[in-house]
């Protein structure tokens, strides 16, 4: 077993594969995230199910991964990463086949779920391992080749789900997944290795228990603007849930070994890191979902047109990642992320101040920007905050991070959408055509999107330049 201190095992060969195995399993698994909303139709029609039925494989998948992010530092140090990693995998291929031979919609959740438990556990570890097993001075880099992969798994989502649905039906995207599940599975025992020293401690049931408030809360915050919703139920598991996740945060604080060690929030560039990397996440995540809206409700594009339209900044910010790594190393992490909070603030400016309908031209080129000023901070906000950390305290910190990015992602989405439906309701009813309304619930977010933003420009002012930053 090797501890994280003896990384130089990991080099030449060995540490490309090992990294490449990674990275390609961590691809993978973002993919199958992303690609399966263009497959929705087939779905309600395969299976007889409604709009609102067919989203419970987006949002019980976004549920169960932000229960299992929490646990995913207790099983890095308990069952080491190789074991970890190939359960994982088994997991994403089980769950791929349950949904590749599934006779009805609930089956299909059933491996949707399963399929979520695998990626939940994937994404802070991955992040957490890479960070381990690099120096610090090179960590920008690293992560930098990281948000390429992971920026590439969202522009080609879309276009692999297409090709594969243009010859086949959505069975052949199941078959391709499991397909390379397997591949990997069988690559893995010969590249992947146990890089961090196993730290065994008793796990704990209560807080395991007392995290599902976290996906209490996101339910209610994702069900707010939808019709007929039993709001007495809802407001009734609100309050358990804050409950619920008031008393594992007091928990983590008072067991001798938290199960996820909320001490690292007592760091000030870490806490500020949690915040801009979300901050950005939503920008990013309410680009890919407000803009088709937009660009097939105001500019009455196809969509196809619409989704192929997003590819362009997904690739410039693929493109960018791995350069904002490195300059990060080069002129330091604090002018990276205040240029790229700049960016994206420019961005929803141009948006918010011009009220008349925009072009596809135009659209395209301010999604580029905003995604691009993501790449400067993401990524770059990850690496600062462990490189703010002691090392045995990152796997806790990614973990921690990336729950709070989905959450707040989540919640960002959600109110976006209920904004854009509730202005543009009223002002239908005031008169206004449809356009204009449609122009007015679209500036509306995109005026709230620039005050969340701003938020993040002066949270990037306060970073504290230097590294192994302590209270």
């Amino acid at each position: 077993m090797q501890t994280a201190n003896q990384n130089v095992t990991l080099t030449g060969r060995r540490r490309f594969w090992f990294i490449f195995t990674l990275l390609l399993g961590t691809w993978t698994m973002s993919i199958s995230q992303s690609s399966l909303s263009t497959v929705y139709p087939t779905f309600m029609r395969d299976f007889g199910i409604s709009a609102s039925t067919v989203q419970w494989l987006t949002t019980g998948f976004m549920l169960t991964m932000v229960v299992m992010m929490p646990i995913s530092p207790w099983l890095l140090n308990n069952i080491g990463f190789k074991k970890l990693f190939l359960a994982v995998l088994v997991l994403f291929d089980i769950g791929s086949i349950i949904i590749y031979f599934a006779p009805s919609f609930g089956v299909m959740m059933v491996g949707r779920l399963i399929k979520a438990a695998a990626v939940g556990v994937l994404f802070p570890s991955y992040q957490s391992i890479l960070l381990t097993i690099t120096p610090e001075e090179k960590r920008g880099s690293t992560m930098g080749v990281a948000g390429l992969v992971m920026g590439s798994a969202l522009a080609s989502g879309p276009i692999i789900s297409g090709v594969v649905l243009k010859f086949t039906d959505w069975h052949g995207l199941f078959a391709v997944f499991i397909t390379v599940a397997t591949l990997l599975i069988l690559i893995s025992f010969t590249t992947i290795k146990d890089v961090m020293v196993n730290k065994p401690s008793k796990l704990d049931l209560l807080s395991i228990v007392t995290l599902l408030g976290f996906a209490g809360i996101l339910y209610v915050v994702n069900e707010i603007g939808k019709p007929n919703v039993n709001w007495t139920f809802g407001w009734l598991l609100l309050a358990v849930s804050v409950l619920a996740v008031a008393y594992f945060t007091y928990r983590q604080f008072h067991l001798e070994t938290p199960l996820l060690e909320l001490r690292v929030l007592k760091t000030f560039n870490y806490d500020l890191a949690i915040f801009l990397t979300a901050i950005s996440y939503v920008a990013l995540i309410v680009v890919t979902i407000i803009f088709p809206l937009y660009y097939q409700g105001v500019l009455k594009v196809s969509p196809f047109v619409s989704g192929m339209s997003l590819v362009p900044g997904a690739v410039l910010l693929s493109i960018l990642n791995p350069l904002t790594g490195k300059l990060a190393e080069k002129i330091g992490y604090k002018q990276i992320m205040l240029l790229g909070m700049s960016m994206i603030v420019v961005g929803w400016l141009i948006l918010a101040l011009i009220n008349s309908e925009l072009n596809l031209l135009t659209m395209i080129l301010l999604a580029a920007l905003i995604e691009g000023g993501n790449a400067f901070v993401m990524m770059p906000a990850v690496t600062l905050g462990a490189n703010s950390l002691p090392d045995e305290l990152i796997s806790h910190g990614t973990a921690v991070i990336t729950t709070v990015r989905q959450i707040l992602g989540s919640a960002g989405v959600a109110v976006a959408t209920l904004v854009l439906s509730n202005v543009t309701l009223a002002q239908k009813q005031a008169g206004v055509s449809t356009l204009r309304a449609n122009l007015q619930g679209y500036h509306t977010v995109f005026w709230m999107m620039l005050g969340i933003e701003l938020v993040g420009l002066v949270l990037a002012l306060l970073l504290r330049d230097g590294r192994k930053q302590s209270h």
